[in-house]
């Protein structure tokens, strides 16, 4: 699928400023997209929106399908009536520039549930009876997905929050009575998970809506791996490398690299890719469906493991002995093409990339990605991230989610284990010598960089757009904890990045 020319921000919605401890969906996601129409933006990429579970992360959720809850704005509820705001009069002193989430959702739930006690309350008399027809017509639109969900969110409440294989045998192994039981005795919680899923997809159906009247389009992303302890892997078992017990035998990662002398173990059950193709890819093909509804193009993660990925034992402590096994990538997406058509998917080919991968990218019309700040050190891939030999289709960045900022990489390269010091020394006077500073700060000048190259598209994280250093780095792959906790306050997003971000899209025709 061929983009337009354009560019846009990447920004997590729980980077958003506000007063209750985490961006969400709310008043400042709407003066978000004022900033994006005024630097003349087109993109917002948001990153995975479902529910967080292992380290906070948004690439290890609770489903491949649900929303985050902790992305519902409290604002909205009360504009409703079902939160008024003296519920919210006991708002915590929560920092401004970071998440500390256990205090945030420990919170934020408390008032989540009061306003799930006031809208069943309410389907039970006038004007319930509007509410209740949107509310049922949203439960029958996703009952594939969410019956199951609300059932495995109310079971790990229930179960203080363990892991789905270490409930009561019998509903870890969704034997039918069981599950019959477990639906009588858990009714309460599975309606307040079913209720918090339609609030935030009306929610983010009303923002989405306004992006598009806006002429942004959202960016999301699919990981390519669920996590072990989710709605999925609990309601498909067939479909990855599990025990008789539920436990993961074989998982995912990645062999050393950039990030990693000993590589990344992900822990994420592989997929049991015989046993998905003899069912036509009917998982799959749910999956993305459900993605595709829910925004208007999408990043593929790893998109390299469709092609052939890396397992390693459950049993390893790190990713070093892992082995590469081949994935049925073109039968795949040959299905998905058919059945869902035309797929406006980016395909992530960072790292050790093959020409069979390539080849299965360039087959089905896929976008790849490139980023600055690989484009001068010595990965092998470096100089087809510099800008003068880019290609059209693409979609480049000054940095991914996994990145230091623009900033941070320029000053002191924290984090990468893997370079000497003579090896950073050579990349920043390669870089300085490419970009032409001239007294610009670097993330500009990378900026610049991006938009006027000849790639389609140019996506700048926002860290990036307000200068920041590596305080502001969003994840640093293999570090436990700490993560995905960076937010921006609106007074740091000055009116002159506005007007030089779209002097510059004014001036690159993006």
């Amino acid at each position: 699928m061929r983009f337009e020319r354009s560019c846009g921000v990447l920004l997590h919605p729980t980077s958003l400023p506000g007063p209750y401890g985490c961006g969400d969906l709310g008043p400042e996601a709407f003066a978000f997209l004022d900033f994006l129409s005024a630097a003349g933006q087109k993109i917002w990429q948001v990153l995975p929106l479902n529910p967080t579970g292992y380290g906070d992360s948004p690439y290890q959720c609770f489903s491949a399908f649900a929303g985050n809850p902790l992305l519902i704005s409290l604002d909205r509820l009360v504009e409703q009536g079902l939160l008024k705001r003296k519920d919210l009069t006991d708002l915590p002193e929560f920092p401004r520039r970071t998440v500390d989430y256990g205090p945030v959702i420990a919170w934020r739930m408390s008032k989540l549930r009061l306003a799930s006690e006031r809208f069943f309350a309410a389907l039970e008399a006038p004007p319930g009876g509007a509410r209740r027809i949107e509310y049922d017509a949203f439960r029958t639109a996703h009952a594939a997905w969410l019956d199951d969900f609300a059932l495995f969110m109310a079971a790990k409440d229930a179960h203080g929050g363990v892991a789905w294989n270490q409930w009561e045998p019998a509903l870890a192994a969704r034997e039918p009575k069981a599950l019959e039981q477990w639906r009588k005795r858990l009714a309460k919680g599975i309606a307040e998970h079913t209720f918090w899923q339609f609030e935030f997809f009306r929610q983010w159906n009303a923002l989405r809506a306004e992006c598009n009247r806006r002429g942004i389009r959202v960016m999301g992303d699919v990981p390519i791996y669920v996590a072990h302890d989710s709605a999925d892997v609990w309601t498909a078992r067939e479909y990855f490398w599990l025990d008789e017990s539920g436990n993961p035998t074989r998982v995912s990662g990645v062999p050393p690299d950039y990030f990693s002398a000993t590589g990344q173990l992900w822990g994420n059950p592989t997929y049991r890719w015989a046993r998905l193709q003899q069912d036509g890819f009917r998982w799959w093909i749910a999956r993305m469906r459900g993605v595709l509804a829910l925004y208007d193009m999408v990043r593929v993660d790893h998109f390299r493991g469709f092609e052939a990925y890396y397992e390693i034992a459950a049993s390893e402590k790190t990713a070093a002995n892992g082995v590469w096994i081949k994935a049925p990538g073109a039968a795949l997406f040959e299905t998905l093409v058919r059945e869902l058509g035309e797929l406006p998917i980016v395909a992530e080919n960072l790292g050790n990339i093959t020409p069979e991968v390539e080849a299965i990218r360039t087959r089905f019309g896929l976008p790849g990605m490139a980023i600055l700040q690989f484009a001068f050190g010595t990965d092998p891939q470096a100089p087809s991230f510099r800008p003068h030999n880019y290609q059209r289709h693409l979609v480049a960045y000054t940095g991914g989610h996994d990145n230091d900022t623009a900033i941070g990489w320029w000053t002191s390269g924290v984090g990468d284990s893997t370079r000497s010091e003579e090896e950073l020394r050579e990349e920043h006077e390669l870089a300085g010598a490419y970009l032409g500073l001239h007294g610009d700060p670097v993330n500009w000048a990378m900026i610049r960089s991006l938009l006027a190259s000849v790639a389609d598209t140019a996506l700048v994280p926002m860290q990036d757009v307000l200068g920041l250093g590596g305080e502001a780095r969003m994840n640093l792959p293999g570090r436990m904890g700490g993560n995905w906790r960076w937010r921006y306050e609106r007074g740091q997003l000055l009116p002159a990045m506005t007007v030089r971000l779209a002097s510059m899209v004014r001036l690159y025709e993006r």
